[in-house]
């Protein structure tokens, strides 16, 4: 490879870069140089790498290689992108072979910072450049080898040269490079004469770098941006491994697949990001079907891609849905839409992509690690990738088994069979584990509490086991979350294992094939007229597909009947009205047959409540967790003890408080809002009568009889900027109550911008916690939800469902006498929380 030599690209600063004004005249300021050779921490030996050099000003500099002849196969590659849309997002940096290289800079300070891939942890150094040589010498400690235990990594979008790509899977140390050479926007136009193609690279045989690091140049691209004349959006579908040109143009887009079902071997087909509008078609055309589960707008370097070309449902973005979005909530929708699909009872195995090439990002920093217990090969890492026996991971190295079968593996098992599946995982990251989840589809069934012990590399190991009962034919898999410096959480995740039990299909939930339908319906109609008739056809049969789906049986989640047409009408106000829910969660709050549950979402859908800058407060209606996570921590939650406080923002949803969630005594836990661990009743097999909120003349207020003579009286008043609380605990027993701790949980999941599922930025001064919300780009806001209880005992938060919790302690209570806890839930929107914090 030629090696430049490689200077900065910031055009504006170059009279800072090369030189300053000095009496009328342009002086070039003098240069420094640093040299770098970059080493395995361990072992000493030479390693290729990725470097980034920013000056004060954040001026990035690149680095080149000596051509001396000496330093065979040595080179360096510039890359330089930043996002059109946002400025700020940018991936400046040099890929380099395992030799020294260097840079040549003016005097001052500078910080290199030298990754490689994602199992070596980055050094950053600051640096100061003087007239004499800097040389560096900079360790790279890997902290994982998946090699080692048969994984192998591969990135299956990619826009780079295949002379580029020879330097950057040695920098990335990824083992298998799928470049998209052909790549053509424009319907009716093979990709044989794609206007993007890169014409360097067309040949039909693999490319060895070394033995682990591999090459398939014959890639395509469809990413349709034009139909005819016409600006019209479709989206993207990348056809992987084929060995000839490909001649067919689209839509419709079977002939692609049918044009190759005799191809040997058989390519793949990774679907895109399904945010695009015509997505929704591509599962239903054939097998092959990947899914890029870390997709191309997850990046090394700030979040961009704000809009989505499709909104996303209410079920994956509580409370209304959303068409915006930061990192974590395109990762949620991302996430979803897969669940979604293999709920569909379609099997799809995970990749990974970055476009490399094209954004700003590394190649690799999301990829697919494949299982090769044999050792690795291109065909085998293709045939493994296609059977799903894979992890795809923006971080942590995720290895899992279940019943020491490899992810991917189908479990055939009669309904009598109860035996439960042992998984195991081991989970190693350069960061703490935030915490881990068991999805049982798509639910998070379990909650796994990341051990994050410390390793002799420096990094956090967790090794989890769990035993799952699949109740129904389906799927499941894990997915672990990582903290990360900059604000933005790194993801592994398995493919799934599926499971048929008693030969039947998979049944979709009512929503979710609702949401699949009308995304079909509003293609079909967006796109009549523009693409062919046969391309409608293809609409069509996607249509039909899903809405010929077996669906699951509706749960009734903590069902109440009404036995009042006037009583009915207020419950789907609020439910319908009030928290929009859909027609299947009004069925599971109400037990309404679906028509009617139908009916009533219709006849209400156009109702809107003018907030007018006002908190609102009522109690909530069951039929929807208000949990987003942890779930096995609340499973059947009762209503009666929740009220829903509306932010008096404009969209700004609402938090639901549990008032209370648990009282615990020296009797042992007296009183509990939900199933998970049994109480003193449940011992006694002693049920809890349902109860409902009665309204006031300022709120709302509830009272609780225990068995044993405890009762709980819970009462909240709206006021101007949230709500009043109060909970009485009188002891109608014959004997003293102490220990009376009360968990009082604060659920976010309503609240947009707070139910992330990740840590935000919290105050705690006293038994108050204020909590941060962000923005649509995850950027933090000036809103804030600030909750105190008094007495208190413990303030806290918990991601994973998410909450915050300000826990209250009630004094202890001689027989016959009342003790009281008091509360409050404000919002607040301003850039002096301490102050308010303070207020009462």
């Amino acid at each position: 490879m030629t090696v430049q030599s490689l200077r900065p690209a910031p055009v504006f600063l170059s009279a800072v870069l090369f030189g300053i004004f000095n009496g009328g005249s342009l002086v070039r300021a003098a240069d420094g140089r640093v040299v770098v050779s970059v080493v395995d921490a361990d072992s000493g030996e030479a390693l290729a790498a990725r470097l980034y050099l920013n000056s004060e000003s954040n001026t990035p500099y690149y680095f080149h290689v000596a051509d001396d002849g000496a330093n065979t196969g040595a080179s360096a590659v510039k890359y330089e992108k930043q996002n059109w849309l946002d400025k700020l997002s940018t991936e400046y940096h040099t890929t380099v072979t395992a030799h020294p290289c260097y840079a040549e800079v003016p005097h001052g300070r500078y910080t290199l910072v030298v990754e490689r891939g994602k199992s070596y942890r980055p050094v950053t150094r600051a640096i100061e450049v003087t007239d004499r040589e800097l040389q560096l010498k900079i360790p790279l400690q890997r902290w994982s080898d998946p090699a080692a235990a048969g994984w192998y990594s591969g990135d299956t979008h990619l826009h780079r040269t295949v002379d580029e790509l020879r330097n950057v899977l040695l920098a990335e140390d990824l083992n298998v490079a799928l470049p998209l050479t052909s790549w053509v926007t424009f319907a009716d136009k093979p990709p044989a004469s794609g206007d993007k193609n890169i014409q360097d690279a067309q040949r039909s045989e693999l490319i060895e770098i070394d033995k682990l690091h591999v090459i398939w140049p014959r890639n395509t691209e469809y990413e349709i941006f034009t139909v005819g004349n016409k600006r019209h959006t479709l989206g993207a579908l990348f056809v992987l491994g084929h060995q000839d040109s490909l001649q067919q143009s689209v839509p419709p887009w079977k002939r692609v697949i049918d044009s190759l079902k005799n191809a040997e071997p058989r390519p793949l087909y990774d679907m895109d990001k399904l945010d695009w509008p015509f997505a929704m078609v591509l599962p239903t055309l054939g097998e092959n079907c990947l899914y890029e589960l870390a997709n191309n707008h997850v990046w090394r370097t700030k979040f961009a891609f704000k809009d989505w070309n499709t909104a996303a449902p209410s079920y994956l973005h509580p409370p209304f849905g959303s068409q915006v979005g930061g990192h974590r909530a395109w990762l949620d929708y991302t996430h979803g839409m897969y669940y979604s699909l293999l709920n569909c009872g379609l099997r799809l195995p995970p990749s990974a992509g970055t476009a490399n090439g094209v954004h700003p990002v590394p190649a690799g920093f999301g990829r697919v690690y494949v299982h090769l217990p044999d050792g690795f090969s291109f065909d085998g890492w293709m045939k493994g990738l296609k059977q799903g026996r894979s992890f795809v991971t923006t971080g942590p190295m995720l290895f899992a088994t279940a019943d020491k079968m490899d992810p991917g593996h189908v479990f055939q098992r009669e309904s009598s069979n109860q035996a439960p599946i042992a998984m195991a995982m081991e989970v190693t990251s350069d960061q703490p584990l935030l915490y881990g989840e068991v999805l049982v589809n798509g639910v998070p069934e379990q909650l796994l509490r990341a051990q994050n012990a410390p390793t002799d590399k420096g990094a956090y190991r967790s090794q989890l086991s769990y035993e799952l009962v699949p109740k129904r034919s389906g799927w499941f898999a894990v997915r672990f979350w990582e903290s990360s410096a900059d604000g933005q959480v790194r993801f592994a995740h398995s493919a799934p294992w599926y499971v048929e039990i008693d030969h039947q299909p998979v049944k979709i939930e009512r929503q979710e094939k609702e949401y699949l339908v009308e995304r079909m319906r509003q293609e079909i109609a967006r796109s009549n007229g523009v693409v062919s008739a046969e391309a409608m056809q293809e609409y069509r049969s996607a249509l039909e597909f899903y809405q010929a789906l077996p669906e699951a049986e509706p749960t009734l989640m903590n069902a109440r009947t009404s036995n009042a047409n006037a009583e009915l009408d207020t419950w789907l106000d609020n439910m319908i009205v009030d928290h929009r829910f859909t027609a299947s969660e009004v069925q599971a709050a109400t037990g309404l047959d679906e028509a009617q549950a139908d009916a009533e979402v219709r006849r209400r859908a156009l109702i809107t409540r003018e907030s007018a800058n006002k908190v609102r407060v009522l109690p909530y209606p069951g039929g929807r967790h208000p949990r987003r996570g942890f779930l096995d921590g609340a499973l059947d939650p009762q209503r009666e003890t929740k009220v829903s406080i509306f932010a008096p923002w404009k969209d700004g949803g609402y938090v639901v408080v549990d008032v209370p969630e648990a009282v615990f005594s020296n009797l042992g836990l007296t009183y509990l809002a939900h199933t998970h661990i049994p109480t003193i009743w449940d011992k006694l097999d002693q049920p809890l009568p349902r109860l409902e909120w009665s309204r006031t003349a300022d709120g709302y207020s509830v009272r609780r009889q225990l068995p044993n003579g405890i009762q709980i009286a819970s009462q909240v008043t709206a006021r101007d900027d949230g709500a009043d609380m109060r909970i009485a605990l009188t002891n109608g027993t014959q004997a003293g109550l102490s220990g009376l701790r009360v968990q009082v949980c604060t659920m976010l999941k309503g609240a947009v911008g707070f139910n992330l599922q990740q840590p935000l930025e919290s105050i705690v001064e006293g038994p108050v916690i204020a909590i941060r919300g962000v923005d649509d780009r995850d950027q933090p806001t000036n809103r804030w939800i600030v909750t105190e209880w008094t007495p208190n005992q413990r303030v806290w938060t918990n991601p994973p469902v998410p909450c915050i919790h300000s826990d209250p302690i009630f004094p202890d209570c001689a027989p016959g006498q009342t003790v009281t806890v008091s509360g409050t839930l404000r919002f607040y929107q301003g850039d002096d929380i301490r102050r308010f914090m303070q207020e009462r």
